[in-house]
C-alpha cells in the first residue's frame, strides 16, 4: 500500500466519522426538542463507576444535565456501575465508601430519589443475566472495534480482560433492562450507543418480530465543554488534578494554591500556549458564569497569586450550598443506604419483568 493510498484511507475514515457525528448531533437536537414538548415519553439511563469521588468535571459534564432532565419530567435512572470497577482494577478496596459518596453527591446536587432511581450493578441479578443472550448477538470483531475499549485498556496498562472486552454489552444491559430510550453521552461514547442499538435491533429481529421487546435508544450529546484539570490536562481522578465536590473549602484552597502556572506575570486566556493559567480561568468562568477572557483582563498584571485567590473564592462560593446539603445528608447515613436499597428494589422489579419478557420471546419459559 502506498503512502498516498494509506492517507486517502485515513481521510475517508475521518470523513465517515465526522458524518456519523453530525448525524448523531442532528438526532440529539431533535430528541431534546421532543423532550421539551413531552418529557414523559422518555426514559433516561446514565451512571458512573465508583472509582473515587465526583469532581467539578462530573458536575458540569453530566450531573447538572441529569438534574435538569429529572426536573423536566423525564423518567430518570442512575446506575452506579460497581461491577465495572473490576474491568481494569485488581481490587474493590473502598468500593462501599465510594458508592455511598456517589449517592451523597447525587442528592446534594439535586438528584431526587423520589424521581430518579439510583441503583448498583451488583444488586440486580436479572439485569446482569441479560448479558448471556446479548453476547450471542455481537461478534468478537465488533467488540474489538470499539474505540472506548481500546483507549481504556491502554490507559489502564492492564491486559484486555473478558469483562473489559464485553463492557459495551454490559452497558447495553444497563440501558435496555429499563427500556431507556435516551442516554446522555459525550462524543467518545457514541460507539457504545451504536452497539446497544444493534443489540436491541438484532434481538427484536431474531426473537420478537411481532412484539419488539427493546427500544433502540438514542444518544443525547452533551454540549458541556471539556473541563480542564488544575494542571491543564483533562480533569481526572487518576491525574490528581480534580476539585472534588465533597472536598472542604480548606482542601480546595490548598489544591488550587499548589496548581502550576507559568513565569508570565500578566494573566491572559490562551489555552494553547498557556494551558495551566487558562485551566484556572476556565474553572473560574464555569463556576461564576463569566467569560474567562473577561476574568483574565480584570486580573491583568496582578499575577498568578491574584488569579488563584479569585479561583479559590469563586469555587468555594459555588460549592458552598452543595457542601452544606452534603454535610446535612451525611449526618444520616442510614437514610443514604435506604435510598440505595429502595433504588435496588425498584431496579430488581424492572429487571425481573424485562428478563421474563426476554425468556418469553426466546421460548424459554418451561
Amino acid at each position: 500500500m502506498t503512502d498516498e493510498t494509506q492517507e486517502q484511507q485515513i481521510t475517508a475514515v475521518g470523513n465517515e466519522m465526522s458524518a456519523s457525528f453530525l448525524a448523531a448531533k442532528k438526532r440529539s437536537d431533535e430528541i431534546l426538542a421532543a423532550i421539551e414538548k413531552n418529557p414523559g415519553k422518555f426514559t433516561m439511563l446514565t451512571g458512573d463507576r465508583p472509582t473515587g469521588r465526583l469532581h467539578l468535571g462530573h458536575y458540569f459534564g453530566s450531573i447538572r444535565e441529569r438534574v435538569a432532565m429529572q426536573n423536566r419530567g423525564v423518567k430518570s435512572n442512575i446506575i452506579i456501575a460497581d461491577y465495572q470497577v473490576i474491568t481494569d482494577r485488581d481490587t474493590t478496596e473502598h468500593i462501599e465508601e465510594n458508592v455511598l459518596n456517589l449517592v451523597l453527591d447525587y442528592m446534594a446536587a439535586g438528584i431526587d430519589p423520589e424521581k430518579t432511581m439510583i441503583f448498583t450493578h451488583s444488586a440486580v441479578p436479572a439485569e446482569n443475566q441479560l448479558m448471556l443472550p446479548f453476547l450471542s448477538l455481537v461478534t468478537e470483531a465488533e467488540l474489538h472495534r470499539n474505540p472506548t475499549v481500546k483507549s481504556e485498556m491502554e490507559a489502564s496498562g492492564h491486559a484486555l480482560t473478558g469483562l473489559l472486552l464485553t463492557y459495551p454489552v454490559h452497558q447495553a444491559c444497563d440501558i435496555l433492562f429499563c427500556k431507556a430510550n435516551v442516554v446522555p453521552v459525550g462524543k467518545d461514547n457514541l460507539p457504545h450507543i451504536e452497539i446497544t442499538r444493534t443489540i436491541a435491533r438484532r434481538f427484536n429481529e431474531r426473537y420478537a418480530k411481532k412484539h419488539p421487546v427493546f427500544p433502540e435508544p438514542n444518544a443525547i450529546l452533551s454540549d458541556a465543554p471539556e473541563i480542564p484539570g488544575l494542571d491543564g490536562r483533562k480533569m481526572s481522578k487518576s491525574y490528581g488534578n480534580s476539585i472534588m465536590l465533597g472536598a472542604t473549602a480548606e482542601e480546595t484552597a490548598k489544591l488550587i494554591k499548589k496548581s502550576p502556572t507559568d513565569s508570565e506575570r500578566r494573566i491572559t486566556f490562551d489555552p494553547i500556549n498557556r494551558p495551566q493559567v487558562s485551566a484556572l480561568l476556565t474553572t473560574a468562568g464555569l463556576v461564576t458564569g463569566r467569560d474567562p477572557k473577561e476574568i483574565a483582563e480584570e486580573i491583568g498584571d496582578s499575577g498568578a497569586g491574584a488569579l488563584k485567590k479569585y479561583v479559590i473564592e469563586s469555587v468555594n462560593g459555588f460549592l458552598a450550598p452543595h457542601r452544606e446539603r452534603r454535610a446535612e445528608l451525611a449526618k444520616d447515613m442510614d437514610y443514604v443506604r435506604d435510598v440505595l436499597e429502595e433504588g435496588n428494589k425498584k431496579a430488581n422489579a424492572i429487571a425481573n419483568e424485562t428478563l421474563e419478557q426476554v425468556r418469553d420471546a426466546m421460548g424459554m419459559r418451561y
